[in-house]
């Protein structure tokens, strides 16, 4: 272990937070885990990660914690429930939130951490496990200035750009915003690339002659779609998750007094995609839904 590097706590041994507490352990941070399920602890485990016995446990002797949470409850109850962060981190341990969330639900966790003595850090990701294991994440930081500067080499090990948002809160916010135009993107390549199969096209040939067109190079189009030419709908960012993330985008342009109908449209698109039974799949696998549609149309 390298002797400057600060003990770390993470929270949530998911697909991402135990991709994240991985990495960690591997570049030499002594990095303790707290997950309930078993099997993300052994995952993590095996990984090279101390498993806390409970969340309390992980996060007494950390001097930064971080937490990868599926929701703005699950936060709530990690940061303020019985034994949570606001009630068993040290004062001046940072506390690093990688979830995706509201922006309200950070300031109603970050609020009581900072009246705690913690220093709180907004810091949602953009990639997924495949980026986190390799520390090749894109960071958005939210907090104090000086906050982030202290704990910079870390957020540079867990990322590989860290960009500066503004106060608490902010992070969440840009990292709504962009999960609402990924996520658009994403399904309206799905839709286009169908009609253009459905009018004749062979699907490898219009995906190479896309990805070399303005359109076709979004980035998500060029990442994707080559999974669903093999048929490969294994989630890296499932359709449900979406789906999650156009409720949490919708409900931030109601707070900021902006419609958004189109969101709301393609939330809708999204849900009939679980309805079908396609919730754990990867968000390309949305092209099913329109094959089946498609089919329908023929008979």
């Amino acid at each position: 272990m390298t002797k400057d590097k600060q003990p770390v706590a993470v929270i949530g041994l998911g697909n991402l937070g135990g991709s994240v507490a991985r990495h960690l352990a591997e570049t030499g941070y002594p990095t303790t885990g707290y997950d309930p399920s078993p099997q993300a602890q052994s995952r993590a485990a095996a990984a090279g990660v101390t498993i806390g016995e409970t969340a309390a446990a992980a996060v007494r002797a950390a001097d930064v914690v971080i937490t990868s949470l599926p929701d703005g409850s699950a936060v709530r109850e990690v940061w303020l429930g019985d034994g949570g962060l606001v009630e068993s981190a040290k004062p001046g341990t940072y506390v690093v939130e990688l979830s995706t969330i509201g922006p309200e639900t950070m300031l109603e966790v970050g609020r009581p951490a900072a009246a705690a003595g913690l220093r709180v850090i907004d810091a949602p990701v953009s990639g997924g496990p495949m980026e986190a294991v390799k520390g090749e994440l894109v960071v958005i930081v939210g907090g104090a200035e000086e906050d982030v500067e202290a704990i910079r080499p870390l957020l540079t090990d867990v990322g590989s750009a860290v960009h500066f948002s503004g106060p608490v809160g902010t992070a969440k916010t840009v990292k709504l915003v962009n999960n609402l135009i990924t996520n658009a993107t994403v399904l309206i390549s799905a839709e286009a690339f169908q009609v253009g199969i459905a009018a004749g096209l062979e699907p490898r040939h219009l995906f190479n002659l896309l990805s070399q067109m303005g359109g076709g190079k979004s980035h998500h189009f060029q990442k994707r779609f080559p999974w669903a030419l093999e048929g490969d709908y294994h989630a890296r960012f499932s359709i449900k998750l979406a789906e999650k993330d156009f409720r949490l985008g919708l409900e931030l342009g109601q707070w900021a007094g902006v419609p958004t109908p189109a969101a709301a449209t393609m939330r809708a698109i999204y849900s009939i995609a679980m309805a079908e039974g396609m919730g754990d799949d990867d968000i390309v696998g949305l092209v099913q839904l329109y094959e089946r549609w498609s089919m329908a149309q023929d008979h």
